[in-house]
């Protein structure tokens, strides 16, 4: 039997190259249904997406996260694939990256984008962004990924009606992947092409605003996720702060025998008492990070894992 395939586009203003992208994917996958989700496109973008073949559906609340929120809620399939419809990502590589999904038995494959500095596909924002979000993921989370705002994944079933996004922008990409590391489920990168955008569409990323929302996103992952890490590496903050104003202090009590900085002295020891009420906090959230863990993972294994077999039927077909 074969397996279901899905695949989202998330798109706001995409009306020149959404009816290439969608024939891309279709010749890819012609058993496929594609959607369309709309964001307040004020183009011809719903009209191209129409006569392309897409499923159209129309996500009023504006920013990514809704729109891939929605598509996760809505669609049923075997597989899900996600790509922007900007037609910046490798429609070729799919047949691929679903093999390895089946194959592997895996739960998400991220499309890693390959390209040089001197290819000038990126710019030089988007990619220290990239770097510096894609090392503090990896610093705070675990090193599993190479790009982790790569918007062109293939998802299990199992992972896409476990997710549990809050996301309203773009970080949801940070999401998918914090979840893959929270869950420790087994995903892959494969090594796909970037290209440039078509000329007449404008990216809708903002490097600096965007950048440090998903940078605030990440963090409150970890203070949710890791709340005995952070919360725990707050108090060690505020604790060697509280010394480092007690130490003169101590060193004029050994010499004279008296505490004349009473106010400093005050200040360290409420430092010191706000590091301990940290620490606690940190203790009492993990308790109930742990529970929220238990209910994701539970969620996660309601659905069944993906069988290999999907890879076969899919290159069966594909070699026809």
């Amino acid at each position: 039997m074969k397996p279901t395939i899905a695949v989202i586009l998330p798109c706001y203003n995409e009306a020149i190259p959404i009816a290439q992208v969608i024939q891309d994917f279709k010749k890819q996958l012609p058993d496929c249904t594609v959607y369309v989700y709309d964001n307040n496109s004020t183009d011809a973008t719903i009209a191209n997406a129409i006569n392309a073949g897409a499923v159209v559906v129309r996500e009023t609340r504006q920013g990514k996260g809704y729109v891939v929120r929605r598509a996760f809620a809505d669609v049923d399939a075997d597989i899900y694939v996600m790509a922007d419809g900007d037609g910046t990502y490798d429609a070729s590589a799919v047949q691929q990256m679903i093999n390895v999904l089946c194959t592997e038995q895996l739960d998400m494959v991220v499309g890693s984008r390959q390209d040089s500095e001197q290819d000038n596909l990126y710019r030089k924002g988007h990619r220290l962004g990239n770097w510096l979000l894609t090392n503090t993921i990896g610093f705070l989370f675990g090193f599993r990924f190479n790009d982790v705002l790569s918007g062109y994944r293939v998802f299990s079933k199992r992972f896409v009606k476990s997710f549990p996004s809050i996301a309203t922008g773009f970080e949801i990409e940070a999401m998918l992947t914090v979840h893959a590391l929270e869950l420790d489920l087994p995903c892959q990168e494969v090594p796909t092409q970037y290209f440039q955008r078509l000329e007449g569409s404008e990216s809708k990323l903002s490097t600096y605003k965007d950048g440090f929302r998903i940078l605030r996103t990440i963090l409150d992952l970890f203070r949710k996720i890791k709340p005995l890490y952070f919360y725990g590496y707050l108090a060690i903050l505020i604790a060697g702060l509280s010394m480092l104003i007690m130490l003169p202090i101590w060193v004029d009590f050994l010499h004279t025998g008296q505490v004349s900085r009473f106010p400093s002295a005050f200040l360290s020891i409420a430092l010191m008492i706000c590091a301990l009420i940290s620490l606690i906090c940190g203790l009492i959230m993990e308790h109930a990070s742990t529970n929220h863990w238990e209910l994701k993972y539970l969620n996660y294994l309601n659905y069944p894992a993906i069988s290999p077999k999907n890879a076969l039927t899919f290159n069966s077909t594909d070699k026809k």
